[in-house]
């Protein structure tokens, strides 16, 4: 007998905003948190830089991340293949592959 999947349901939970009373701005610096708000906080900080705005962490007083908004990259330059550089360099003058097979064809008596 097969079991039935569970269903859980979870209450409902109304989001409030998150207030950031702790910021402090710096003087070529920008919004600054204390480390121990940004943990408490990491859900609206992250809110606030999605939103576009800098923010600088700070552990002891001191600058020590800054939390920038995400940019994908762009696609650079697509990969066509080897036959480009390959015809731009020197010609070797070693062995041709003909002559190669044919050394090779009189080594073993064909």
């Amino acid at each position: 007998m097969k079991a039935k999947p569970r269903t859980i349901k979870f209450p409902e939970h109304k989001s409030e905003p998150m207030v950031l009373n702790d910021a402090v701005a710096m003087p070529d610096i920008g919004l600054t948190f204390p480390v121990r708000i940004a943990k408490a906080k990491l859900s609206a900080l992250l809110e606030l830089v999605a939103s576009g705005q800098d923010v600088v962490i700070t552990s002891d007083g001191l600058p020590k991340a800054r939390l920038v908004s995400f940019e994908p990259r762009t696609r650079g330059k697509v990969f066509t293949g080897m036959g480009d550089y390959l015809t731009k360099q020197p010609i070797h003058r070693g062995l041709s592959a003909e002559d190669a097979v044919n050394m090779d064809r009189d080594a073993r008596g064909w």
